[in-house]
């Protein structure tokens, strides 16, 4: 099993040659490239019907051809189910690392929402996502990745944090938190279900409350650190594992970005806005099933502190796009300013429901991040697009592609995402985790899950509205 550095390392950089032979002709040919379903882990009469109906929809034969592979790719390929002390548990791996990160079980099977409803099966599979999570938060609520089998030995072991039986890495990343939440409280709008609202699920919302509070480092730096021995410097946590310093002003530090990279300023300010929406989904939460109006007030009261500190030390002023939002800050002054491609980004503050696509302090950061003054912005001869440190310069993430749609209501924009998207699968008819600006056969992670099933979600956006541009 590779490690996600290990894999970029050894075959990040994919030339067209033998193994990409035989996808070439499949491309040309359009045959589907999911797992005979004899093999697939999961299938869905839901999701099978919305396949049927999306490839009458699509125009394009490649790109119905693309959707019919990557939006079904979770269900096919990831999840494990079973029924454990007589409820459902879902064990969802990310794709070719045999873990599960808290962020991307969620992201994988969030597409699927919409047809729990009208499958049974599906809405015990995604009940069962949801309680394998509680598992990991109460195991540890530092830890970002873990293990079905708490026999596993990771290969991050001997990292300097406090390591446990069941966990892959322990890399603080407040999205983690977040994502769960809002995976249990988009299942409860969409079912009406309230089962997977139990003792275990209120521990877990006291737990991120207590490591909330614990990261604004209002009395100390807390009990979270990390170090690494590791040849990549993102890897690494300066200052004893605890980062560099940060003035204690409302905002939750996060140590490492939802890339598995550590930030440079702790205060990462996406993160932050997803904590803010996922505080008061919490609060709503705890006041209508669990009738506990005291800790709902405890979320709201965290979630406003929060969000008036993100107006204070969140929001700088460009020479040129005039108000914008700073990636990371420190509270002191200092800022950095990018956006990197994983979910939350900057970009993505409207897909999370943390601010409104037509916010004008968001209308100018996006132009900025959209353009040469995003140092992680990448343009070449096969796309556009953002990427980050975690896969190296001039590597084009498909998420932030998917993402520029998915927060566009701007159709010629919404079609180039479409092609750049259609054009840059390499040959193998699914989206991969990064690719070379110049040449999308060069990519890392054949199998990669979260953006395969979110390039699925994308296009049914789409279609629902533009459909005309399928």
């Amino acid at each position: 099993m590779l490690s996600r550095k290990k894999f970029i390392a050894q075959s990040g950089m994919l030339a067209a040659g033998i193994a990409m032979r035989p996808s070439l002709a499949f491309a040309n040919n359009f045959e589907t490239k999911r797992p005979p379903l004899a093999y697939r882990k999961f299938t869905s009469e839901a999701v099978e019907a919305t396949i049927v109906g999306m490839k009458k929809k699509i125009t394009d034969p490649e790109l119905a051809w693309l959707f019919e592979n990557c939006f079904p790719n979770t269900l096919d390929t990831t999840v494990e189910f079973e029924m454990i002390e007589s409820k459902p548990d879902t064990y969802v791996i990310t794709g070719d690392i045999d873990a599960m990160w808290l962020r991307d079980s969620t992201a994988q099977v969030w597409p699927y929402l919409p047809f729990i409803k009208n499958d049974a099966k599906l809405r015990e599979l995604i009940e069962g996502v949801i309680n394998r999570q509680k598992k990991c938060i109460i195991l540890d609520p530092y830890a970002n990745a873990f293990y079905k089998d708490v026999n596993k030995i990771s290969e991050w072991k001997s990292d300097l944090t406090k390591m446990q039986p069941g966990i892959h890495e322990r890399k603080w990343e407040i999205d983690s938190l977040c994502y769960p939440i809002r995976l249990a409280y988009r299942y409860w709008k969409t079912s009406g279900d309230i089962k997977v609202f139990d003792a275990d699920w209120k521990q877990c919302i006291k737990l991120t409350l207590q490591t909330f509070k614990e990261q604004q480092r209002k009395h100390g730096d807390g009990p979270y650190s990390f170090q690494r021995t590791t040849a990549w410097a993102t890897d690494g946590v300066p200052l004893a594992g605890y980062g560099y310093p940060v003035k204690p002003v409302g905002l939750i530090c996060s140590t490492f970005r939802p890339s598995d990279d550590a930030t440079l300023f702790s205060f990462l300010v996406p993160s932050n806005f997803f904590a803010v929406v996922s505080l008061k989904q919490s609060a709503e939460i705890l006041n209508a099933v669990y009738k506990d109006a005291a800790m709902a007030n405890e979320c709201l009261s965290l979630a406003k502190e929060v969000e008036k500190a993100l107006q204070q030390y969140a929001i700088i002023h460009h020479q040129q796009y005039g108000k914008i939002y700073a990636f990371e800050v420190n509270g002191f002054g200092s800022f950095n300013l990018m956006d990197d491609a994983n979910v939350p980004s900057l970009l993505s503050l409207p897909y999370l429901n943390a601010v409104k696509n037509n916010d004008p302090i968001y209308i100018n950061t996006r132009k900025y991040l959209l353009s040469a003054n995003n140092p992680f912005f990448f343009k070449g001869k096969a796309a556009e697009g953002i990427g980050g440190p975690h896969a190296g310069m001039f590597m084009i993430w498909p998420l932030s592609i998917t993402m520029r749609g998915l927060t566009s209501n701007h159709a010629p924009e919404i079609k180039k995402c479409i092609h750049f998207l259609k054009t840059t699968h390499g040959g193998t008819g699914f989206i991969h985790e990064s690719f070379y600006k110049d040449d999308a056969s060069k990519f890392t992670r054949k199998w990669f899950a979260w953006a395969n099933t979110l390039f699925g979600e994308f296009l049914m956006h789409v279609a629902e509205k533009h459909p005309a541009l399928l």
